[in-house]
Protein backbone atom coordinates (compact mmCIF):
# COMPACT_ATOMS: atom_id res chain seq x y z
CA UNK A 1 0.00 0.00 0.00
CA UNK A 2 2.79 2.22 0.82
CA UNK A 3 4.55 1.63 -2.69
CA UNK A 4 1.25 2.38 -4.53
CA UNK A 5 1.04 5.45 -2.46
CA UNK A 6 4.57 6.47 -3.43
CA UNK A 7 3.76 5.91 -6.80
CA UNK A 8 0.51 7.81 -6.95
CA UNK A 9 2.38 10.74 -5.54
CA UNK A 10 5.11 10.42 -7.80
CA UNK A 11 2.69 10.58 -11.01
CA UNK A 12 1.02 13.42 -9.40
CA UNK A 13 4.38 14.92 -8.95
CA UNK A 14 5.17 14.31 -12.83
CA UNK A 15 2.00 15.75 -13.58
CA UNK A 16 2.40 19.03 -11.81
CA UNK A 17 5.94 19.64 -13.14
CA UNK A 18 6.00 18.20 -16.48
CA UNK A 19 2.62 19.16 -17.87
CA UNK A 20 1.22 22.65 -17.85
CA UNK A 21 -2.43 22.93 -17.43
CA UNK A 22 -4.90 25.39 -18.67
CA UNK A 23 -2.70 27.45 -21.00
CA UNK A 24 -5.70 28.99 -22.95
CA UNK A 25 -7.34 29.65 -19.73
CA UNK A 26 -4.57 31.54 -18.61
CA UNK A 27 -4.41 33.28 -21.11
CA UNK A 28 -8.21 34.36 -21.29
CA UNK A 29 -7.18 35.39 -17.53
CA UNK A 30 -4.36 37.24 -19.13
CA UNK A 31 -5.88 38.79 -21.92
CA UNK A 32 -9.49 39.43 -19.96
CA UNK A 33 -8.01 40.99 -16.91
CA UNK A 34 -5.54 43.37 -19.02
CA UNK A 35 -8.67 44.58 -21.09
CA UNK A 36 -10.85 44.74 -17.75
CA UNK A 37 -8.46 47.60 -16.65
CA UNK A 38 -7.39 49.22 -19.69
CA UNK A 39 -11.52 49.93 -20.30
CA UNK A 40 -11.45 50.82 -16.54
CA UNK A 41 -9.18 53.55 -16.84
CA UNK A 42 -10.03 54.61 -20.02
CA UNK A 43 -13.42 54.95 -19.04
CA UNK A 44 -12.56 57.08 -15.97
CA UNK A 45 -9.74 58.78 -17.87
CA UNK A 46 -11.88 61.89 -17.71
CA UNK A 47 -12.42 61.69 -14.01
CA UNK A 48 -8.62 60.91 -12.88
CA UNK A 49 -7.52 64.33 -11.39
CA UNK A 50 -10.64 64.06 -8.95
CA UNK A 51 -9.96 60.00 -8.29
CA UNK A 52 -6.02 59.47 -8.05
CA UNK A 53 -4.70 62.97 -9.29
CA UNK A 54 -3.21 66.08 -6.91
CA UNK A 55 -5.90 67.47 -6.34
CA UNK A 56 -8.00 64.43 -5.02
CA UNK A 57 -10.30 64.77 -2.06
CA UNK A 58 -7.66 61.86 -0.68
CA UNK A 59 -5.02 64.27 -1.30
CA UNK A 60 -1.38 62.92 -1.64
CA UNK A 61 -0.31 64.06 2.01
CA UNK A 62 -3.49 61.62 3.20
CA UNK A 63 -2.30 58.90 1.33
CA UNK A 64 1.23 59.21 2.64
CA UNK A 65 -0.08 59.86 6.55
CA UNK A 66 -2.04 56.68 5.87
CA UNK A 67 0.37 54.60 4.11
CA UNK A 68 3.10 55.88 6.77
CA UNK A 69 0.84 54.65 9.48
CA UNK A 70 -0.05 51.18 8.01
CA UNK A 71 2.52 48.27 9.58
CA UNK A 72 3.68 47.25 6.32
CA UNK A 73 7.47 46.66 4.80
CA UNK A 74 8.80 49.47 3.50
CA UNK A 75 8.97 48.59 -0.15
CA UNK A 76 5.14 47.55 0.22
CA UNK A 77 4.89 51.38 1.36
CA UNK A 78 6.45 53.35 -1.28
CA UNK A 79 4.90 51.02 -3.51
CA UNK A 80 1.71 51.97 -2.64
CA UNK A 81 2.45 55.77 -2.73
CA UNK A 82 3.91 55.88 -6.08
CA UNK A 83 0.57 57.19 -7.31
CA UNK A 84 0.45 60.00 -4.07
CA UNK A 85 2.39 63.01 -5.98
CA UNK A 86 1.59 66.60 -6.10
CA UNK A 87 3.38 66.72 -9.75
CA UNK A 88 0.59 66.48 -11.93
CA UNK A 89 3.72 65.97 -15.13
CA UNK A 90 4.44 62.78 -12.88
CA UNK A 91 0.70 61.97 -12.38
CA UNK A 92 0.20 61.99 -16.06
CA UNK A 93 2.88 60.20 -17.33
CA UNK A 94 1.99 57.91 -14.58
CA UNK A 95 -1.42 57.30 -16.11
CA UNK A 96 0.03 56.75 -19.45
CA UNK A 97 2.42 54.09 -18.40
CA UNK A 98 -0.60 52.82 -17.03
CA UNK A 99 -2.59 52.31 -20.25
CA UNK A 100 0.38 50.57 -22.18
CA UNK A 101 1.07 48.36 -19.34
CA UNK A 102 -2.54 47.17 -19.53
CA UNK A 103 -2.30 47.12 -23.25
CA UNK A 104 0.45 45.07 -23.25
CA UNK A 105 -0.86 42.85 -20.78
CA UNK A 106 -3.51 41.99 -23.09
CA UNK A 107 -1.69 41.61 -25.92
CA UNK A 108 0.74 39.30 -24.37
CA UNK A 109 4.13 41.48 -25.03
CA UNK A 110 6.98 40.35 -22.84
CA UNK A 111 4.43 38.48 -20.61
CA UNK A 112 6.67 37.78 -17.56
CA UNK A 113 7.77 41.31 -16.95
CA UNK A 114 4.48 43.03 -18.42
CA UNK A 115 2.28 40.78 -15.39
CA UNK A 116 4.69 42.11 -12.63
CA UNK A 117 4.30 45.69 -13.83
CA UNK A 118 0.44 45.17 -14.40
CA UNK A 119 0.50 43.80 -10.74
CA UNK A 120 2.06 47.40 -9.65
CA UNK A 121 -0.39 48.85 -11.91
CA UNK A 122 -3.37 47.66 -10.17
CA UNK A 123 -1.94 47.39 -6.61
CA UNK A 124 -1.00 51.47 -6.96
CA UNK A 125 -4.33 52.60 -8.36
CA UNK A 126 -6.11 50.00 -5.85
CA UNK A 127 -3.96 51.79 -2.71
CA UNK A 128 -4.07 55.37 -3.90
CA UNK A 129 -7.67 55.69 -2.16
CA UNK A 130 -8.55 53.38 -0.05
CA UNK A 131 -12.72 54.98 -0.15
CA UNK A 132 -13.00 53.78 -3.82
CA UNK A 133 -12.36 50.26 -3.65
CA UNK A 134 -14.86 47.57 -3.93
CA UNK A 135 -15.67 43.88 -4.81
CA UNK A 136 -13.89 44.45 -8.51
CA UNK A 137 -10.94 46.06 -7.05
CA UNK A 138 -10.10 43.16 -4.45
CA UNK A 139 -10.96 40.54 -7.18
CA UNK A 140 -8.51 42.45 -9.59
CA UNK A 141 -5.77 42.58 -7.11
CA UNK A 142 -5.95 38.95 -5.85
CA UNK A 143 -5.70 37.96 -10.08
CA UNK A 144 -3.26 40.15 -10.69
CA UNK A 145 -0.87 38.89 -8.01
CA UNK A 146 -1.63 35.27 -9.15
CA UNK A 147 -1.13 36.10 -12.74
CA UNK A 148 2.45 36.91 -11.88
CA UNK A 149 2.98 33.09 -11.42
CA UNK A 150 1.32 31.66 -14.37
CA UNK A 151 2.78 30.69 -18.12
CA UNK A 152 0.05 33.45 -19.33
CA UNK A 153 1.90 34.14 -22.64
CA UNK A 154 2.06 30.65 -24.23
CA UNK A 155 -0.88 30.59 -26.11
CA UNK A 156 -2.89 33.97 -27.90
CA UNK A 157 0.03 36.44 -27.22
CA UNK A 158 2.70 38.08 -29.07
CA UNK A 159 5.53 36.11 -27.30
CA UNK A 160 3.69 32.59 -28.37
CA UNK A 161 4.23 34.48 -32.19
CA UNK A 162 7.88 35.06 -31.71
CA UNK A 163 8.53 32.01 -29.87
CA UNK A 164 7.25 29.51 -32.53
CA UNK A 165 9.38 31.98 -34.88
CA UNK A 166 11.97 31.37 -33.16
CA UNK A 167 11.76 27.73 -33.05
CA UNK A 168 11.29 27.40 -37.11
CA UNK A 169 14.92 29.03 -37.34
CA UNK A 170 17.70 26.94 -37.15
CA UNK A 171 19.00 25.72 -34.30
CA UNK A 172 22.02 26.18 -32.07
CA UNK A 173 24.46 22.87 -31.61
CA UNK A 174 23.25 20.93 -28.68
CA UNK A 175 25.19 21.40 -25.41
CA UNK A 176 24.04 18.93 -22.75
CA UNK A 177 24.74 21.49 -19.81
CA UNK A 178 22.49 23.99 -21.24
CA UNK A 179 19.98 21.26 -21.35
CA UNK A 180 20.04 20.19 -18.42
CA UNK A 181 19.69 23.56 -17.13
CA UNK A 182 16.91 24.77 -19.70
CA UNK A 183 15.03 21.31 -18.45
CA UNK A 184 15.28 21.95 -14.64
CA UNK A 185 13.87 25.80 -15.60
CA UNK A 186 10.98 23.97 -17.54
CA UNK A 187 9.77 22.47 -14.78
CA UNK A 188 10.00 25.24 -12.41
CA UNK A 189 7.94 27.15 -14.47
CA UNK A 190 5.70 24.52 -14.92
CA UNK A 191 4.72 23.85 -11.12
CA UNK A 192 4.67 27.52 -10.64
CA UNK A 193 2.27 27.94 -13.43
CA UNK A 194 0.02 24.61 -12.33
CA UNK A 195 0.19 26.36 -8.66
CA UNK A 196 -1.03 29.48 -9.54
CA UNK A 197 -3.59 28.11 -11.62
CA UNK A 198 -5.36 25.59 -9.01
CA UNK A 199 -4.76 29.01 -6.50
CA UNK A 200 -6.64 31.39 -8.56
CA UNK A 201 -9.77 27.94 -8.87
CA UNK A 202 -9.57 27.93 -4.85
CA UNK A 203 -9.60 31.57 -4.66
CA UNK A 204 -13.05 32.23 -7.23
CA UNK A 205 -14.47 28.72 -4.68
CA UNK A 206 -13.75 30.69 -1.63
CA UNK A 207 -15.51 33.95 -3.17
CA UNK A 208 -18.61 32.12 -4.12
CA UNK A 209 -18.65 29.81 -0.91
CA UNK A 210 -18.46 32.73 1.80
CA UNK A 211 -20.75 35.07 -0.54
CA UNK A 212 -23.39 32.08 -0.16
CA UNK A 213 -22.42 31.56 3.28
CA UNK A 214 -23.09 35.51 4.12
CA UNK A 215 -26.34 35.02 2.22
CA UNK A 216 -27.56 32.03 4.13
CA UNK A 217 -27.40 33.84 7.46
CA UNK A 218 -29.48 37.29 6.33
CA UNK A 219 -32.94 37.23 6.83
CA UNK A 220 -33.75 39.15 3.71
CA UNK A 221 -32.07 36.39 1.35
CA UNK A 222 -33.82 33.99 3.60
CA UNK A 223 -37.16 35.44 3.02
CA UNK A 224 -36.37 36.04 -0.94
CA UNK A 225 -36.50 39.54 -0.77
CA UNK A 226 -33.04 41.16 -0.81
CA UNK A 227 -32.81 41.28 -4.59
CA UNK A 228 -36.31 43.38 -3.78
CA UNK A 229 -34.51 45.97 -1.58
CA UNK A 230 -31.56 46.39 -3.52
CA UNK A 231 -33.28 47.25 -6.74
CA UNK A 232 -34.94 50.22 -4.90
CA UNK A 233 -31.75 51.82 -3.71
CA UNK A 234 -30.88 54.58 -5.52
CA UNK A 235 -27.56 53.72 -5.66
CA UNK A 236 -28.09 51.15 -7.46
CA UNK A 237 -30.96 52.40 -9.67
CA UNK A 238 -29.02 52.79 -13.25
CA UNK A 239 -31.89 52.05 -15.03
CA UNK A 240 -35.22 53.09 -12.62
CA UNK A 241 -37.40 51.89 -15.18
CA UNK A 242 -35.92 48.52 -15.74
CA UNK A 243 -35.69 48.29 -12.05
CA UNK A 244 -39.19 49.20 -11.56
CA UNK A 245 -40.70 46.30 -13.91
CA UNK A 246 -37.90 43.67 -12.68
CA UNK A 247 -39.16 44.66 -9.42
CA UNK A 248 -42.75 44.45 -9.95
CA UNK A 249 -42.50 40.47 -10.09
CA UNK A 250 -42.26 39.37 -6.47
CA UNK A 251 -42.43 35.53 -6.90
CA UNK A 252 -39.33 35.50 -9.92
CA UNK A 253 -37.64 37.60 -7.63
CA UNK A 254 -37.60 35.24 -4.42
CA UNK A 255 -37.26 31.86 -6.76
CA UNK A 256 -33.88 33.91 -8.48
CA UNK A 257 -32.57 34.68 -4.76
CA UNK A 258 -33.04 31.40 -3.91
CA UNK A 259 -31.18 29.70 -7.10
CA UNK A 260 -28.57 32.29 -6.55
CA UNK A 261 -27.53 31.15 -2.73
CA UNK A 262 -27.34 27.15 -3.73
CA UNK A 263 -25.62 27.89 -6.69
CA UNK A 264 -22.88 29.55 -5.03
CA UNK A 265 -22.49 27.64 -2.52
CA UNK A 266 -22.95 24.16 -4.73
CA UNK A 267 -20.43 25.70 -7.26
CA UNK A 268 -16.89 24.46 -4.83
CA UNK A 269 -18.45 20.90 -4.96
CA UNK A 270 -19.91 21.01 -8.83
CA UNK A 271 -16.02 21.55 -10.35
CA UNK A 272 -15.44 18.12 -10.11
CA UNK A 273 -18.32 17.34 -12.15
CA UNK A 274 -18.00 17.54 -15.89
CA UNK A 275 -21.95 18.39 -16.79
CA UNK A 276 -23.07 20.47 -13.23
CA UNK A 277 -20.18 22.87 -13.66
CA UNK A 278 -21.47 23.76 -17.18
CA UNK A 279 -24.78 24.25 -16.06
CA UNK A 280 -23.47 26.36 -12.42
CA UNK A 281 -21.20 28.84 -14.73
CA UNK A 282 -24.44 29.31 -17.05
CA UNK A 283 -26.38 30.03 -13.89
CA UNK A 284 -23.29 32.70 -12.29
CA UNK A 285 -22.94 34.12 -15.73
CA UNK A 286 -26.78 35.24 -16.04
CA UNK A 287 -26.10 36.59 -12.23
CA UNK A 288 -23.25 39.28 -13.52
CA UNK A 289 -24.77 40.42 -16.73
CA UNK A 290 -27.40 40.78 -14.16
CA UNK A 291 -25.55 42.69 -12.23
CA UNK A 292 -23.97 44.97 -14.39
CA UNK A 293 -26.96 46.07 -16.10
CA UNK A 294 -29.13 46.43 -13.12
CA UNK A 295 -26.99 47.48 -10.48
CA UNK A 296 -24.32 49.20 -12.36
CA UNK A 297 -21.27 47.23 -11.37
CA UNK A 298 -19.89 46.16 -14.72
CA UNK A 299 -15.86 46.31 -13.59
CA UNK A 300 -16.93 43.40 -10.90
CA UNK A 301 -19.05 41.70 -12.66
CA UNK A 302 -16.56 41.44 -15.65
CA UNK A 303 -13.87 40.04 -12.83
CA UNK A 304 -16.04 37.50 -11.73
CA UNK A 305 -16.88 35.95 -14.98
CA UNK A 306 -12.98 36.16 -16.53
CA UNK A 307 -11.83 34.79 -13.35
CA UNK A 308 -14.80 31.82 -14.01
CA UNK A 309 -12.90 31.33 -17.58
CA UNK A 310 -10.15 29.34 -15.14
CA UNK A 311 -12.39 26.25 -14.70
CA UNK A 312 -13.16 25.75 -18.81
CA UNK A 313 -10.69 22.91 -20.05
CA UNK A 314 -8.51 24.07 -23.18
CA UNK A 315 -10.41 21.88 -24.91
CA UNK A 316 -13.01 24.45 -24.76
CA UNK A 317 -11.47 27.30 -26.04
CA UNK A 318 -10.20 25.24 -29.13
CA UNK A 319 -13.67 24.30 -29.94
CA UNK A 320 -14.63 27.92 -29.20
CA UNK A 321 -12.07 29.41 -31.57
CA UNK A 322 -12.98 26.80 -34.36
CA UNK A 323 -16.54 27.60 -33.97
CA UNK A 324 -15.65 31.39 -34.40
CA UNK A 325 -13.49 30.78 -37.61
CA UNK A 326 -15.90 28.92 -39.16
CA UNK A 327 -18.85 31.39 -38.11
CA UNK A 328 -16.48 33.87 -39.65
CA UNK A 329 -15.57 31.96 -42.85
CA UNK A 330 -19.50 31.63 -43.48
CA UNK A 331 -20.37 35.64 -42.97
CA UNK A 332 -17.68 35.96 -45.23
CA UNK A 333 -18.92 33.80 -47.75
CA UNK A 334 -22.91 35.24 -47.49
CA UNK A 335 -21.13 39.08 -47.60
CA UNK A 336 -23.36 40.49 -51.11
CA UNK A 337 -20.46 41.69 -53.44
CA UNK A 338 -21.11 43.88 -55.75
CA UNK A 339 -21.14 42.83 -59.97
CA UNK A 340 -17.94 44.00 -61.49
CA UNK A 341 -18.80 45.76 -64.70
CA UNK A 342 -18.81 43.96 -68.43
CA UNK A 343 -15.29 43.96 -69.56
CA UNK A 344 -15.01 44.19 -73.70
CA UNK A 345 -12.79 42.18 -74.81
CA UNK A 346 -10.05 42.06 -77.82
CA UNK A 347 -11.80 41.17 -80.00
CA UNK A 348 -15.32 43.05 -79.50
CA UNK A 349 -13.01 46.38 -79.55
CA UNK A 350 -11.71 45.49 -82.95
CA UNK A 351 -15.13 44.44 -84.52
CA UNK A 352 -16.35 47.65 -82.42
CA UNK A 353 -13.95 49.95 -84.32
CA UNK A 354 -14.15 47.93 -87.91
CA UNK A 355 -17.91 48.77 -88.48
CA UNK A 356 -17.44 52.26 -86.95
CA UNK A 357 -15.01 53.06 -89.68
CA UNK A 358 -17.47 51.13 -92.28
CA UNK A 359 -20.03 53.77 -91.01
Amino acid sequence: MIARIAARIGRVFEELTVRPIALYGSAVLRIGYGLAYLVFLVREFPNREELWGPRAAWSPTLERQYVASANWYGWVKSWYALLATTSDTRFELSYALALLICAAMALGWRTRATSIAFMLVVTTFTGRDVFLSDGSDNVLLLMSIYLVFTAGGRRLSLDARRLATRTASPRTPFNPALAELAEVRRRIVTLMHNAAILVIGFQMCVIYGAAALWKAQGSVWENGTAIYYVLHIDWFRVWPGLSDAVAGHPTVIAIVAYVTVFAQIGFPFAIFSKRLKYALLVLLLGMHLSIAVLLGIPVFSAAMIIGDSVFLPDAFWLAAGRIARQTASRLRTLRPRTPLPPVRTPAARHTLSRNDLLR
